[in-house]
């Protein structure tokens, strides 16, 4: 049971894997899928583990982060053709482009992508979301039928999310998920964490369904927070490089299988991607 009261035993959990971002190398750990190749396959593999949503970037032949569509759309076919039925969100984060630039991906109609709705600090700049591409961003995605993920990372970005839904420009329910630990903004607060679930049920129902992210060493400490209080789960590379302080996770794939462990911790099966698409609204693949 939850602190409110609410089941959790034998509630189907979603697991994201998150393979790349815009921020770590090889040099930070050498499972770091880069190319597209490498990206299918350390996919497929978090697939077989127990990943049912891709959350993917791209990178250049540099290895630097960018929001080309035809990477994309390379990518989205590898995952479509090699992984069946996993949700395939991308991102439009603000690390792999600018502007409209962020949203050049859109037209590839993936199943979901990433909206961040509000602006706050990263570690060394401001994570720049400015009202008129938020709102660019938001209405492509209805155009185009792309179900965003809520990048909360502060309160705010909940409440903002609740008046985007209300006066249409996000549809139905949205799926927010809480990312704590970043250097300079959220950090893993159980307290917050707590309200933030609470401000969720209260906006969008006590049924809407979340998600958790911790950055660092917080990934595993918010997989365990969001599993055992019946949300879904993000891990991956792009979150954390390693299994412990001295150990670096040798694949994506691995850091799916800590969740899929903690899932049996709670006794929460792992969400099939046919029971992740349903939970989240999205049409079958």
């Amino acid at each position: 049971m939850t602190d409110t009261g609410q089941p959790v035993a034998g509630k189907p959990c979603i697991i994201c894997v998150a393979i790349t971002g815009s921020v770590p190398t090889k040099a930070d750990n050498p499972a770091v899928p880069i190319t597209i190749a490498e990206q299918i396959e350390s996919t497929q593999a978090a697939f077989e583990a127990g990943a049912s949503i891709a959350h993917c970037h791209v990178r250049d032949d540099e290895g630097q982060p960018t929001s080309d569509p035809e990477r994309f759309a390379r990518l989205k076919e590898g995952i479509e053709r090699h992984c069946p039925g996993m949700i395939v969100q991308l991102s439009t984060g603000g690390r792999s482009g600018a502007g409209k630039a962020r949203g050049g991906m859109l037209p590839l109609r993936p199943d979901m992508a990433s909206l961040s709705v509000g602006s706050n600090n990263f570690p060394t700049r401001v994570y720049e979301n400015p009202p008129d591409l938020v709102n660019w961003l938001a209405a492509e995605m209805l155009s185009y039928g792309v179900k965003p993920e809520i990048e909360a990372f502060d309160l705010s970005h909940i409440l903002q999310a609740k008046i985007m839904a209300d006066d249409g420009r996000l549809a139905g329910t949205p799926y927010v998920q809480f990312v704590m630990g970043v250097r300079n903004a959220m950090p893993a607060d159980r307290d917050v964490f707590d309200y933030y679930i609470h401000t969720v049920r209260r906006l969008f129902g006590a049924d809407a369904p979340w998600c958790a992210a911790g950055i660092g060493a917080n990934q595993i400490v918010l997989n365990d927070w969001a599993i055992s209080s019946g949300g879904h789960a993000r891990t991956g590379l792009e979150d954390n490089v390693r299994l412990d302080r001295t150990t670096l996770a040798p694949s994506n794939a691995a850091l799916v299988q800590r969740a899929v462990e903690l899932c049996e911790r709670y006794d929460r099966p792992v969400a099939s991607p046919a029971q992740a698409r349903s939970i989240l609204g999205l049409a079958a693949a």
